[in-house]
């Protein structure tokens, strides 16, 4: 996925070469070029589209908060030309209009008709999930689809016979009194395998065995400078640096229910706030600002670093996302951001989402096909890290 650890120049026994810092403008070109492969576009084009969706957040925050009583979703559109549209409820046409921001200027689109406000859709998921779980046997997480304005509930195929498909939508819909639809999947949601030889490793206590995650952002609590990981990977952890060298590290607490997935790990030496980008570690980038869940939209461009999965970009799904109720040792909040596959796999937790220098969150879980193949994954955003703890930024 996207960074790593703490860099390897703050901790003991660094390599003799220490990975090169990027400037931010490398780090917007690097992640360009992934998004200009994955789209097809230009790289002028790619970094383009990059600069405008990290210099438009306030503007679509605004366009937010103007049609709020109407407001059902926000998306961004990469293909087949790249736009924002805006879902929202009644039929009284709206205007389109354009967003400068970044040296660009994007088409905002409205479309009007929506059944249920954002606010209306999250609301149902909060109150109604368990209701809604019920009438399926083993749903696979739901969330709310800003594209179309109603919930999406994956359900797998092998469970339901498409034949029952509107009689299940019509009740859950019911239910929920917002619009519903299920999704058959062959796929399975779960925790990202914690899976040998990666950055850190150590040894669970509930089953003796060997585990390895990936680390994330530093963060600080004013005194201390520490590193965070996924709540599921083990309390007892050692850091391998690029070179092989070995860290202990200092189990500092854990958080891992309904909302969160995170630990916290401190070590005797400060810590700078840098992160890993590429698979072999050999370049790292400055932690600059963060970008909070309530201003992520679908269609945002996030990149990650993975032990297991290396480096790699891709499109914000669903913003308000609940797992399966297992995953969060109770009913999962909807408050998980899931981002396309395919580029996950077991040993990935814990590890950054980011685009350029700015931080989105930590990685909790995937989806997989029955191929083996990731379907998606998603992370728990930097709104959640534990109290007291807060992200250690570059200034």
């Amino acid at each position: 996925m996207a960074p790593d650890a703490p860099n390897a120049p703050v901790l003991p026994d660094a390599p003799a070469t220490p990975a090169t810092l990027e400037s931010p403008s490398q780090a917007l070109a690097q992640d360009a070029a992934e998004y200009a492969r994955l789209e097809g576009v230009s790289l002028d084009e790619a970094l383009r589209r990059l600069r405008f969706q990290e210099a438009s957040i306030a503007k679509t925050d605004a366009l937010q908060a103007e049609f709020k009583d109407r407001f059902a979703g926000l998306v961004i559109q990469h293909q087949p030309d790249y736009r924002i549209i805006v879902l929202l409820t009644g039929n009284d046409w709206v205007q389109d209009r354009f967003i400068a921001a970044g040296g660009g200027v994007v088409p905002v689109n409205f479309r009007t008709g929506a059944a249920a406000t954002h606010d209306q859709l999250v609301g149902a998921l909060e109150q109604h999930q368990m209701e809604m779980r019920a009438v399926l046997s083993r749903p696979q997480g739901m969330g709310v689809d800003e594209r179309t304005g109603d919930i999406i509930v994956r359900a797998r195929a092998s469970d339901m016979d498409k034949d029952q498909l509107a009689d299940k939508e019509q009740q859950l819909a019911a239910l929920a009194g917002v619009p519903v639809r299920i999704r058959l999947l062959d796929t399975d949601d779960a925790d990202l395998s914690v899976e040998g030889g990666s950055r850190v490793a150590g040894v669970d206590a509930r089953d003796g065995r060997r585990y390895s995650c990936t680390t994330g952002f530093v963060v600080t609590d004013s005194s201390r400078t520490g590193i965070v990981t996924a709540a599921h990977c083990p309390d007892e952890l050692t850091y391998y640096g690029p070179d092989g060298a070995q860290v202990p590290l200092s189990f500092v607490g854990e958080w891992g229910a309904l909302t969160r997935d995170v630990q916290v790990h401190v070590t005797s030496a400060p810590q700078k706030p840098e992160f890993y980008v590429d698979k072999d570690r050999r370049f790292v980038r400055p932690l600059t600002g963060a970008r909070r869940r309530s201003s992520t939209r679908v269609g945002d461009v996030v990149c990650h670093r993975g032990e297991s999965s290396g480096y790699s970009c891709a499109l914000v799904e669903l913003v308000d996302f609940a797992p399966p109720g297992a995953l969060c040792g109770g009913p999962c909040e909807p408050v998980w951001v899931t981002v396309a596959g395919p580029s996950c796999h077991g040993g990935d937790s814990g590890g950054p989402i980011f685009a350029g220098t700015t931080a989105f969150g930590i990685v909790k879980g995937a989806s997989y096909k029955r191929t083996g193949e990731c379907s998606f994954y998603f992370y728990m955003s930097v709104d959640y890290l534990p109290e007291g703890w807060s992200l250690l930024f570059q200034h």
